[in-house]
């Protein structure tokens, strides 16, 4: 199955960045995250968490992980034991960081139709831009991207505007013919405050039903992105 309709013929798209977001958007990361965390559980004595808490948990960063994790069973963490666990999932998240995480199916064959129709492409992501590359690199994907931008190279992450127009101008395109695909809120809002168009997809990270972050298309696969990018750019 095709995942782009006929009209993107070659060069079609010459001129349109699309910028997408990479946990619950590009990769599924959860199965490493979730196994970074429940390793710092146990290594505290502390009951694992199950993969299903991942909506609800990844995307807000790995401080936010943690303190989670921990209030699960009861406990809190002040900035100083934050910070020292912090550092110790950063550790540990390296040594796997694609261990389980896989490219959700059909991406990278959406991501070279684009290409092949002269789009330009670029990682909007508020994971740090080292973390991203780790990523990226593990599973031989940077090279489909113009740029990587993480958090730590934003004026300001998402839902910040500036955040998504540093990501465009990266990629060396214009906001007029540019859109937003990712999972989340701020990915949603990040796009909405730059004004451009978002696409969102139903199989990343939220604990809000994907269908009410308010993106202008929703779709369950990504052999729907290549129709809703069409639709959203005419």
């Amino acid at each position: 199955m095709s995942v782009l309709p006929p009209l993107f013929a070659p060069d079609s798209l010459m001129g349109t960045t699309l910028a997408f977001d990479l946990d619950g958007t590009l990769v599924d990361t959860a199965p490493d995250l979730m196994g970074t965390l429940n390793s710092i559980l146990h290594d505290h004595a502390l009951p694992p968490l199950p993969l299903s808490a991942a909506k609800s948990l990844v995307g807000k960063g790995a401080k936010v992980m943690l303190e989670r994790g921990f209030a699960a069973s009861g406990q809190t963490l002040d900035a100083d034991r934050s910070q020292i666990l912090f550092d110790r999932f950063i550790e540990i998240y390296l040594g796997r960081i694609a261990k389980e995480s896989r490219p959700f199916d059909g991406m990278e064959r959406a991501l070279d139709q684009f290409a092949a129709a002269g789009a330009g492409l670029v990682v909007c992501t508020n994971k740090r831009t080292d973390l991203s590359l780790a990523l990226l690199d593990a599973l031989g994907l940077t090279r489909r991207f113009k740029a990587v931008i993480g958090a730590d190279l934003a004026p300001t992450p998402k839902p910040h505007a500036s955040h998504y127009l540093a990501a465009i101008a990266a990629a060396g395109g214009t906001l007029q013919r540019s859109l937003m695909v990712g999972d989340s809120t701020a990915d949603v809002q990040a796009a909405r405050n730059a004004g451009a168009p978002v696409v969102v997809v139903s199989f990343g990270y939220t604990d809000i039903p994907a269908a009410d972050l308010g993106g202008d298309v929703l779709i369950d696969h990504y052999d729907e992105l290549g129709a809703a990018v069409l639709g959203l750019l005419r």
